[in-house]
């Protein structure tokens, strides 16, 4: 299942995957790491890209991967 994650993850990012600044709901795609903690999501692993990592969250059935950059500069985009 986490390689499985990851594998969509990697090609989630490779396509381009832009964060929006307005709150999250259910049917929006992208996000920011903070409005998704912020709703409850978990992280639930982490895995090294380059000199970014790629964060995995996860609430009920949603859920996310972000590219990590900084503490201020993150972009996530729904997996599922």
């Amino acid at each position: 299942m986490r390689s499985g994650l990851l594998a969509l993850a990697v090609v989630t990012f490779a396509a381009g995957a832009v964060a929006q600044d307005s709150d999250v709901s259910s049917s929006s795609s992208s996000a920011d790491m903070a409005q998704l903690i912020d709703q409850g999501y978990e992280i639930k692993a982490a895995a090294p890209n380059g000199a970014k990592f790629v964060v995995f969250l996860q609430k009920e059935k949603s859920a996310y991967a972000c590219e990590f950059a900084s503490v201020t500069n993150s972009r996530c985009k729904a997996i599922n």
